[in-house]
This record gives C-alpha cells, structure tokens and sequence, in this order.
C-alpha cells in the first residue's frame, strides 16, 4: 500500500484464505492443461520456431499445418517433433519443414521422430525464439528507461477506427493530449475467429483487426509519440478468444506493453470452450511473463451482465482466481492488472461510498498489482452533461484509491464512437481531477464501522463464501451454475472445443518447455 494511504479494515486470515481456495481451483484446472494441447497452441509454436506467411487463398501457413495434422488425428504427439522430422529429412528452415507439412505428398505421419530427438534438432532454434523476445523486451524497457514515466493512475484511452494507419494518427494525437496507455480496438468478433488475419489491415468494424504487422505500426507511432510529447505512451491489445496464445507471442516480439488476458472472459462473453480457454490462457500467459507484458483481466465485464451490489463480491473471487491462473504460468504481480469497475446504479444512495469500498478493498488485497479501474457504462445515457459527471465522480475515486490503470470514461459513448475531440475532453477532465485530488487518498480516513468498511468486509465475507463452493465442486461446475457474470457454460459446449487435443505420450514441445524452465 501506498504510504500515509486510508485503509479499511480486513481480516488477512480470510484474505489468505481466499487465495488457498483460488489456488486449489487453480491446480485443479491446470492438471487438465498439464495434460491437454489445442490447435491455437500448436500453432503458436510454429509462429514462434519462425513460420510466416499465407497460401495463395490467404489462409496462414500455420492454420495450413495444423488443420493437416489434426485431420491425421497425431496432433497430440505436437507440431514439434512433424517439424523437426521434416528438418532432419531434408528441410532448408523451418520454414520449408512447415511448407512441406502443410502442402507436401510424402508427409510421413505414422513414424516421426522420439521427443529427445525432436529436442535435439529444434534445440538452436527454440534459443532463438526466446531471444526474439528478449530482444524486443530489452528494446522497451530501454526506450522507456529514456523518458519519464507519468504517476499513477495512468490515463487510458482506446482507438477504433477500423484502419490502422487512422489509428496510428488518433494513438499520436491520444498521447499528444496526454495519455498514457493506448489501446487499439480489436474488430468485432475477431475473438471468435480460429485464425489471426495476415499484414496490415484497413477495414474493421467496430475496431481494427489484431495482426503483427498491425501490433508493428502501432508500436512505431506510440514510439514516436513518447518522444515527441516527452513521456512514455503505452501500448495495449487483446489476447483473448480463440487465438489468444497467438496474439500473445505476436505482442511480445512486437514490443506491446499491456495485453487484455483473462482466464475466463472468453467462456463466459463470447461463449469459447471453457476446456480450450483454460489450455490456451496458460500457454498465452507463459509468453506473457517471458515478455515481461502487464495483463489486463476483464472481471469488469462481470457488473454489465450482473448487479454490481448484490454480485460485487464476484469479481473479487474472481481476481483472486485469475492471480493464481496468473502465478502457473509465471506471472509476477507487477504483471497482474486485474479488472474491476465503476458500475453501481448511480441512484442509488451513497452509491459513491460504495464505489470507493469496492475500489479501496481491491487496492488493499492487491497492493502490488497493477490494477486496471474501468468506467462506467451500463447506466450511461444519451445526456452526456450527466455522463460528464458520471465520469468525473469515477475519476475520483480512481485517485484517492491510488488505482494504477484508469481506462477514461467518455461522455459521448452512449450516442456514438467517441472522436478525437471526445477524447481530448476526457483526457482533461480526468487530468483536472488527479491533479487537484492527488494527495487526497492520503488525508482522510475511513471510519471503522462505516459505510465504506463495513461495505469492503461484507464483500470480502461473500468471496469467501463463494470460493469455497467454487473449490468444493471446481470451477467446472462454478461456471456451469453461472456462478461468474450470471452466465452459465458447459464444459464440452462452446466454440472450439473440437481443437482441444489429449497430448500423446510422447508428445513434445520444447518451446513451452523453455518458458516454463
């Protein structure tokens, strides 16, 4: 906690219980991952050994691999050792082994190579596709070693024009007005998509669409931005959905500060596998903590489809489930920017005391974290004057709660795509009250027995309880009952569920292996 900081009063025998139970939960899932691969996996391991491009049709080399060897039924003995068979058969690269498995007569599916074998010959190139990313991590943190860095909450803006290079232009024009963290919208239902699109992309609706190349340009504008305006401007996608481990590695070699990784989003918003998104959100994460990239996990999106009163306690139980998610696949907590928002009804009386007990409560639990604090949405109309207000009360109480990550509310969001003019607004107004509130977290305190403390215990009382049902019957079921956001899920239901593979005995992947080492 911050010094000088108000404080609540918490039971830390029921904090520290809370994260037994969530790292039980944890555990019990993570003895499926341990035992399971799926198609969005095996193919971010190709990308990572260096396979690039699309097929005349302009489907992706890698889906090409992939599709071939799950119809072959051997994906659970792992593209690595079909990829280094090819190599010691011949192959020039990596990417001609890849070639020759997705679109080669002669594959020989039956007799690959043994897992030490297959280690043996992928060993040089697994080395350089960690130092990829070591590279691009080091390039970073030593431009951003070259420039202030703005104080916390860290401003929080996102652009969605559905044209990269317009993004580009809004991204430096954000930072210009002082953002600190840029996040590009990704094209609506891209989650939902088994194949990340190829090159830059000029057409998307409602966003643009996540590519490398589009990660690439990005980077390059905020890069320019943060020397320009002589602050460092970050730069934030999405990791989710259906490719939400090949997002991952394409972030890391391209250098993105913050990515939206959750362990349950994509089950409960857009209805992924719960079996897939379990297996994926490890292997996502693994690149992730190599990266050194903050995540941003969506318990947020919990209060759109629930009460933010009467179901606040769930997003508490679920952050502490997805830190411990986070802590098995190498996450730090300077990594963990769990989610949470400002969606109480604002008729309600005092519902301003109730935000701060919320926002105060998750600040306690999680002192290292950086904590993403999202807007309002579910109550905003068209009067964008009260959205103005509505905003601004939220800004407030971001700063006196020391949250680290503030997403900026806007007026107009209700009425239409926020413009750049929109942007600057809000930028100033939340700008307007950090500053003038800045130490004001440190100056008041809390009363014990009030409403503000009385509300943090009862909330942490009802995570607790729900943690010990969720850990009795396992998260499985929890979600199955729509214990998380009311939404109920099955574990065999689903998109994707077809592109979850046993892993064979044998199987192999030298690459996840690296990250885990």
């Amino acid at each position: 906690m911050a010094k000088g900081m108000a404080t609540v009063p918490l039971d830390k025998a029921k904090v520290d219980r809370c994260r037994e139970l969530a790292a039980a939960v944890a555990s019990d899932v993570q003895s499926f991952i341990d035992e399971h691969t799926t198609v969005g996996v095996e193919r971010t391991i190709l990308r990572a050994l260096g396979v690039d491009g699309v097929d005349g049709e302009g489907v992706s080399v890698v889906n090409r691999v992939i599709d071939r060897l799950q119809t072959a039924r051997v994906l659970g003995r792992g593209v690595c050792t079909f990829v280094a068979s090819e190599l010691k058969g011949g192959a020039e690269s990596i990417q001609d082994a890849a070639e020759r498995l997705a679109f080669g007569d002669d594959v020989d599916f039956a007799a690959p190579l043994s897992p030490e074998e297959s280690r043996r010959i992928l060993a040089p190139h697994v080395t350089a596709a960690l130092a990829r990313i070591d590279e691009a991590r080091g390039h970073r943190e030593a431009f951003k070693a070259t420039l202030p860095r703005s104080p916390e909450p860290h401003r929080y803006v996102i652009v969605a024009t559905g044209n990269i290079h317009d993004d580009a232009l809004q991204s430096k024009a954000a930072a210009k007005a002082g953002a600190d963290v840029v996040a590009v919208i990704r094209a609506t239902a891209q989650s939902l998509l088994d194949f990340v699109p190829h090159g830059a992309t000029t057409e998307g609706f409602g966003g643009t669409f996540a590519t490398q190349e589009n990660f690439r340009i990005i980077r390059a504008a905020t890069n320019e931005a943060s020397a320009r305006y002589g602050h460092y401007v970050q730069q934030t996608n999405y990791s989710s959905g259906l490719c939400m481990a090949e997002i991952a590695w394409m972030a890391a070699v391209e250098g993105l500060d913050m990515l939206l990784n959750d362990a349950m989003y994509g089950i409960l918003f857009r209805d992924i596998n719960m079996c897939r998104t379990f297996v994926d959100q490890y292997v996502s994460r693994r690149f992730i903590a190599r990266a050194g990239i903050v995540i941003n996990t969506g318990e947020d999106n919990y209060l759109t489809t629930a009460d933010a009163v009467e179901k606040a306690h769930t997003v508490l139980a679920s952050q502490f489930v997805n830190e411990a998610f986070a802590l098995r696949a190498g996450l730090k907590n300077e990594q963990m920017g769990l989610g949470h928002a400002y969606e109480i009804d604002p008729s309600i009386e005092n519902s301003f005391l109730l935000e701060i007990a919320q926002a105060q409560l998750v600040r306690q639990i999680f002192p290292t974290h950086p904590i993403k604090w999202m807007p309002p949405t579910k109550f905003k109309t068209g009067d964008i004057f009260q959205a103005h207000v509505h905003d601004a009360m939220f800004s407030l109480v971001g700063i006196v709660t020391k949250q680290s990550i503030q997403l900026l509310g806007m007026f107009s969001e209700a009425v239409h795509n926020p413009m750049l003019a929109d942007r600057y607004l809000s930028l100033k107004a939340t700008t307007y009250v950090h500053n003038t509130c800045k130490n004001l977290g440190d100056e008041i305190e809390f009363r014990t027995g009030g409403i503000v403390s009385a509300r943090a215990e009862l909330v942490l009382d009802e995570a607790l309880t729900m943690l010990e049902g969720v850990a009795r019957d396992g998260i499985w079921e929890a979600i199955g009952r729509g214990a998380f956001g009311d939404i109920k899920r099955t574990r065999t239901g689903g998109k994707g569920y077809a592109g979850v593979v046993r892993r064979s005995d044998n199987y192999v992947n030298p690459v996840l292996e690296a990250l885990e080492a």
